[in-house]
């Protein structure tokens, strides 16, 4: 009976109106409420009004979803989101606010806390931003953290909504509006601007090459189309020493330093990486050491093989899926479920 009373008590402080929202957290209040208007134009026709937080700009992107339940800071770092308009599927979004994203150089840390130096996403658009934020590693509101990296948002729409059209057609694109440019006609079809027509792998991956944990025992190259940090992190506190490369850099002629090749994520269409699949079908050809992709770098094997690489029109954007551990190693027991980050 007091669980029961419990629940409801809590379903009617989450539904009260936004004057209660974030009274479950401590920090103080960003300052979304000026109530800028901003809207959500897609290509298809589809309009959504609702606030603005973040930088008061507007921007156009390739509208897309993410069902993640928590890791919205990680999600936006992702450089795989390039030129994309996140739309997330969880009603409140900023609720533990934005860690300081900076970390040490050695063999268990790869010089970020997230998953690259910046905001990699055009815009966001959610539910119900969270001007209050509560957690240990917080340092700023998703607010504050996106006009800081000049990123639009859009709060107050109906995110469900939004879902159901990009899950019943796909992705489209997508323009969203802030202030003045509010009052201004949705754009015409022409108008919309279509990042995969851009390199955005160029646009992401690393300049210049660099090595990570040096003094590891195995030496592994990285094609850095886009590279999530945790790849990088995940190498690196198993020993290894990572050296990451532009994405079309020759590795032919590095190569024999190397005991393996790894072909990171990325954004954008993978016929921009042609260049980069050509040299790897030499490297098939005379390289006897192990090759692995992931992502982009999956694609960019296909077509090195000979493939073609072509767009699916459902893409699946999320994280926290269900696992069962069928063996224990360490703290992951066999027969119980995990949830990923």
């Amino acid at each position: 009976m007091l669980g029961s009373i419990a629940r409801q008590r809590t379903f009617f402080l989450y539904t009260r109106s936004t004057a209660f929202r974030g009274l479950a957290t401590h920090a103080p209040s960003t300052s979304t409420t000026k109530a800028i208007p901003a809207v959500l134009h897609l290509k298809t026709g589809q309009s959504f009004t609702g606030k603005s937080f973040g930088s008061p700009k507007s921007v156009f992107g390739e509208t897309v979803f993410s069902t993640s339940i928590t890791s919205y800071t990680e999600s936006m770092t992702d450089p795989s989101y390039r030129g994309q308009i996140l739309v997330f599927t969880t009603p409140m979004i900023g609720n533990y606010g934005v860690p300081a994203n900076s970390a040490p150089y050695d063999s268990q840390d790869v010089g970020v806390v997230l998953e690259s130096q910046g905001i990699q996403c055009s815009a966001v658009v959610v539910a119900d931003v969270a001007e209050r934020f509560s957690h240990h590693a917080a340092v700023e509101s998703l607010h504050s953290w996106c006009h800081r990296h000049g990123v639009p948002g859009i709060t107050g729409v109906d995110t469900r909504a939004i879902t159901r059209i990009l899950r019943d057609q796909g992705t489209t694109l997508g323009r969203l509006a802030v202030g003045e440019d509010v009052s201004a006609p949705p754009p015409a079809p022409e108008e919309y601007w279509d990042p995969t027509t851009e390199n955005l792998v160029d646009q992401v991956s690393v300049r210049e090459p660099y090595t990570l944990n040096p003094s590891g025992d195995v030496r592994i190259a990285v094609l850095d189309f886009g590279a999530k940090a945790n790849i990088l992190r995940s190498l690196v506190r198993r020993g290894a020493s990572c050296t990451v490369l532009p994405w079309n850099h020759d590795f032919n002629a590095i190569r024999d330093q190397f005991d393996g090749l790894f072909l990171s994520n990325g954004p954008g269409d993978p016929a921009h990486t042609m260049e980069a699949a050509m040299k790897l079908r030499k490297t098939f050809e005379e390289w006897d050491k192990p090759i692995f992709g992931i992502c982009m770098g999956h694609q960019v094997i296909g077509m090195a093989a000979g493939l073609e690489a072509y767009r699916m029109t459902f893409g699946n954007r999320g994280h926290n899926q269900p696992v069962l551990a069928l063996a224990s190693s360490g703290s992951v027991k066999a027969g119980r479920v995990y949830v990923t980050r």
